[in-house]
């Protein structure tokens, strides 16, 4: 292969590459819509998802897609993605920092809910930061998020694929729920 043809195929990957890194930059800005720039939710009940493990964050994606976790607005807006672009915006959303949200938290529930960690230290660990690698991070998510999102844990009907969540989200009483979000909240 000649010079010529050799740069013609080097900037066209490049090219290529640029294309990519700008489709995912566009499909993601309709993700900032709700979630924030880069994931970092301003909105109490939108989960930050920058930072979230890249296979959590698909899986997830696609459960919403196929129907099987059940989310009136995330199944229609992902019907319209492939695969392959969920996959980009997993990792893409992965590769953004984590940033924990300030938010006022109660501290007598913080309290309470350090007493109730114990069906949630095993994935999540104390200080909300698990070291798998695949579950998400719950310090300073929003709290009313992990409350709300917790709660779709005991409702069969919602499809959360996760049994071992789903079966510590029923052992717990809506007060003990409350507080173990605070808790994880006001983790930093």
């Amino acid at each position: 292969m000649g010079i010529r043809a050799t740069i013609a195929v080097f900037l066209v990957g490049l090219g290529t590459s640029a294309h990519a890194a700008d489709s995912v930059e566009a499909l993601a800005s309709t993700c900032n819509n709700c979630h924030g720039v880069n994931g970092v939710s301003v909105g109490p009940t939108m989960p930050s998802i920058g930072g979230l493990p890249q296979a959590y964050l698909t899986n997830v994606m696609l459960e919403w897609k196929s129907g099987t976790r059940f989310s009136a607005t995330m199944g229609r807006l992902l019907k319209g993605y492939s695969d392959v672009q969920i996959a980009d915006l997993a990792a893409y959303f992965a590769k953004q920092p984590w940033v924990p949200q300030a938010q006022k938290i109660d501290d007598a529930r913080v309290r309470l809910g350090a007493q109730s960690l114990k069906r949630c230290e095993k994935c999540h660990g104390n200080d909300g930061l698990p070291r798998d690698g695949e579950t998400p991070p719950v310090n300073g998510q929003w709290a009313d998020y992990l409350y709300l999102e917790s709660l779709k844990y005991r409702d069969d009907a919602v499809g959360m694929s996760n049994r071992q969540m789903r079966g510590a989200m029923k052992r717990l009483s809506d007060e003990e729920l409350r507080a173990v979000s605070d808790y994880y909240a006001g983790q930093k």
